[in-house]
């Protein structure tokens, strides 16, 4: 029987997430494109989008990249849905900004007491 997890979700969602990026034969930035068209389609929250905003800086994939795939599927999903996917995408892009901004002051909290010390 398999070791018990503190996150059995977090741990299958990234178990699925791995074994798709290992059967799919798309490039990384695709790979990216079609799954932020999928959130939209079906109305992800933003922490859907989170979890692809490394991947998406790692896959070089620029703002307008973005857009045009918003663009491309508006039509089919709806101009609502575009609409939330777009606050989404910024609240989750907000999210990771603030994480960032925290773990710099903390790194610089720490780096400060450390020089301070004798």
């Amino acid at each position: 029987m398999a070791k018990q997890s503190d996150t059995p979700v977090l741990d299958t969602l990234v178990a699925m997430t791995v074994d798709s990026i290992e059967r799919c034969g798309l490039d990384e930035k695709t790979f990216i494109l079609t799954r932020l068209a999928a959130l939209a389609a079906m109305d992800a929250p933003a922490i859907s989008y989170l979890a692809h905003v490394d991947p998406a800086l790692k896959a070089d994939l620029t703002p307008e990249e973005l857009q045009d795939v918003l663009v491309a599927i508006a039509p089919v999903v709806g101009t609502a849905r575009v609409m939330s996917a777009a606050t989404h995408i910024t609240e989750a892009l907000g999210i990771t900004i603030a994480l960032a901004e925290a773990q710099a002051e903390v790194m610089a909290e720490t780096e400060a007491r450390t020089r301070s010390k004798p």
